[in-house]
């Protein structure tokens, strides 16, 4: 007896359907499928695992590839699935596939479907519908799952995936619609006063991720594998958002979360604009913390306008006893003025502890001064006189609104008693008056709106200067007792631009934004 050589593929999409035992069932009804046949025979079984028809194509899938290597080899006759879809469910390239099997002389076959043929155009669309009809369910599926995740997320449930660190795995009680119980996240204390000290140091001391590390590393401080904290764990955490007790997931974000926040919202949106200012050319945050000077980048000759840098040269200090100790000596130097000579006619560079300890002082002046200073005097009481006039002109702007709209009104009655000869007045006349009125009205609402949109600007900036003066008053009172590394990161923030002169005069103009202070150039001299 000729026997018809079939070879069989088995597929689930996750490793739920696994666990189900989905594969051992296709399996079974395979084969009592095939001892319906007498004249068949299975040849070969191929297995795929937790392999999604959908999102997978057939170039990426093996079984496939080996299914076609058989077939351009002839080594079987009938290809046998439990059902078509477990071929795939890609309607742009399912359909091709099955009739690619078919013209390499291979009978397509589904336990519970029978066999595809393509005698005629109808089976052609047929063969096309079905896999345009998987493909949409795997479609309606995929935004079904989606949709629910973000409803979870929106809820402030955990969904699964990777735990961030600082945060544990607990049983709930929760159970999903299999009725298995799901993990939601609680804080890890001991990991969470981690993630405080990494946002420390990367907001108030300008540790990069690198050096904190190395920092991380020198205090001991390791994960819970016992391993240390790469450049790439630092900067997820950095970018987290779960950490200011937000769950997100995609486009979908929860509330805050108050079991879950780690660090606040200011401080999550400051390490941001740091990440993101640290990838930008002439930004305002120091590229390197790490020297023991004051000032870098935003430190300039005063003569030739050229960027100061730090350099350090060797010296040897002999002491009354003979003994010689070599050590570093560092400054700030004109670098174009060594390059061209003539040109620049400010001295070559000058020394970092006195220079330092001139910016010191001035800052320390600055911010007492911000202190002792009335509020009002410090921030603008022309801001809010502005901010007075524009409330007074929307409210002026608002009456004059409704009272052309009441103008419109009383045309329109009156125009109906013209209509039932009431009126004195004609209604061409009418017209003409309502029109002109609806067009002032349309004026009167455009001059509201811009009077608005400036009330927001001016008040919003009001906020933003209380808020700057609130931080300000607050720096005044700890600049002294923080570290160097602390003060090199409000010095950067604080001033936009040293120039030195000669004989250490010098001329700092500061980066502040509320107005007595904007633009604000000091000159001293030693």
């Amino acid at each position: 007896m000729s026997y018809k050589r079939v070879e069989c593929l088995y597929r689930v999409s996750t490793v739920g359907q696994v666990e189900k035992n989905d594969i051992p069932m296709q399996r079974q009804y395979c084969q009592e499928f095939v001892l319906g046949h007498p004249d068949w025979e299975i040849t070969k079984e191929l297995y795929e695992k937790g392999v999604s028809g959908f999102k997978k194509s057939a170039k990426e899938r093996d079984a496939i590839q080996e299914l076609q290597e058989d077939a351009i080899q002839s080594k079987f006759d009938i290809l046998l699935v439990f059902m078509f879809d477990r071929l795939g469910r890609r309607d742009d390239e399912t359909p091709f596939i099955v009739e690619w099997f078919v013209k390499n002389g291979v009978e397509v076959w589904s336990a519970v479907e029978g066999q595809q043929r393509f005698d005629t155009h109808v089976d052609k669309l047929l063969n096309y519908i079905r896999y345009w009809q998987a493909s949409g369910e795997s479609i309606k599926t995929s935004v079904r799952v989606r949709t629910r995740m973000e409803q979870l997320t929106e809820k402030g449930f955990f969904t699964g995936g990777s735990v961030p660190y600082g945060y544990r795995l607990v049983k709930t009680g929760r159970t999903n619609k299999r009725n298995k119980e799901v993990f939601d996240i609680e804080l890890d204390e001991a990991a969470a006063e981690i993630i405080r000290l990494i946002f420390y140091k990367y907001v108030h001391e300008g540790y990069g991720a690198q050096r904190l590390c190395k920092y991380l590393a020198e205090m001991h401080i390791y994960r819970e594998d016992g391993k240390g904290f790469p450049n790439t764990t630092i900067n997820r955490i950095i970018k987290n958002e779960i950490y200011t007790g937000v769950m997100h997931n995609g486009g979908a974000r929860s509330e805050i979360i108050p079991e879950l926040q780690i660090i606040d919202r200011e401080t999550f949106d400051r390490a941001q604009k740091i990440m993101r200012e640290r990838t930008m050319p002439h930004n305002d945050v120091p590229l390197n913390l790490k020297g023991q000077s004051l000032l870098v980048g935003n430190v300039f000759c005063g003569y030739c306008g050229n960027r100061l840098t730090l350099t350090t040269s060797g010296y040897r200090n002999v002491h009354a006893d003979g003994s010689c100790v070599r050590a570093a000596r560092a400054r700030y130097a004109c670098h174009y003025k060594q390059r061209h000579p003539g040109e620049c006619e400010g001295p070559s560079g000058y020394g970092i502890k006195t220079l330092d300890g001139l910016v010191d002082r001035v800052v320390k002046s600055q911010l007492q001064r911000i202190k002792d200073q009335p509020t009002e005097e410090l921030l603008s009481s022309q801001q809010q006189e502005m901010i007075n006039l524009m409330s007074a002109r929307c409210k002026i702007l608002s009456l004059q609104v409704c009272d052309k709209q009441q103008e419109i009104a009383d045309y329109e009655a009156e125009t109906i008693k013209v209509i039932r000869g009431q009126s004195k007045f004609s209604a061409e006349l009418l017209t003409s008056l309502s029109e002109k009125a609806k067009e002032e009205l349309d004026e009167l609402k455009e001059a509201l709106e811009e009077a608005q949109a400036e009330l927001d600007r001016l008040q919003s900036e009001d906020a933003s200067d209380s808020e700057e003066y609130d931080r300000l008053i607050g720096w005044a009172d700890i600049y002294d007792r923080c570290s160097f590394e602390t003060k090199k990161m409000f010095v950067s923030k604080f001033i936009k631009s040293v120039r030195v002169f000669r004989d250490y005069r010098l001329e700092i103009d500061f980066n502040v934004s509320y107005e007595e202070f904007r633009n604000l150039t000091v000159q001293t001299a030693v």
